[in-house]
């Protein structure tokens, strides 16, 4: 059971095995189409791979999608058939959660918030 103020990001089209950590940051925090005023309230992201938490990162700020440094190519999602899809998207900068609350729910399962047949890559938990 997940406690914190938290936004679970499901990355399961982009994800890759041989994803580095830099780039499991970025494809975690980035050009989500999310409800502002409610994912401000998230302390943390955890980035979710078949419903398995991968990562756990401390969210410093949102911003409007593409204007902060990635390495990700700007029109590099699978949801958006251009870049003037991005309109309307966020991505936040952040950091590592600590040790101790990347340790806790590391490698967990969270499918259980995740209702059969939602899509929507994004779930609020504790906001």
């Amino acid at each position: 059971m997940i406690n914190e103020p938290a936004i679970l990001i499901r990355i399961n089209r982009t994800f890759k095995p041989v994803m580095d950590a830099d780039t499991l940051f970025d494809y975690t925090r980035g050009k989500w189409r999310i409800k502002t005023e409610i994912a401000q309230k998230a302390k943390y992201a955890f980035s979710i791979y078949k419903g398995i938490v991968l990562e756990v990162y401390e969210i410093k700020r949102w911003h409007v999608a593409g204007t902060t440094k990635s390495s990700r190519k700007p029109n590099d999602n699978p949801e958006l058939k251009s870049t003037k899809d991005s309109t309307g998207r966020y991505e936040f900068t952040g950091s590592l959660a600590s040790d101790e609350l990347r340790e806790k729910y590391k490698g967990k399962s969270v499918k259980h918030y995740f209702v059969r047949g939602n899509s929507n890559p994004v779930n609020y938990i504790n906001i």
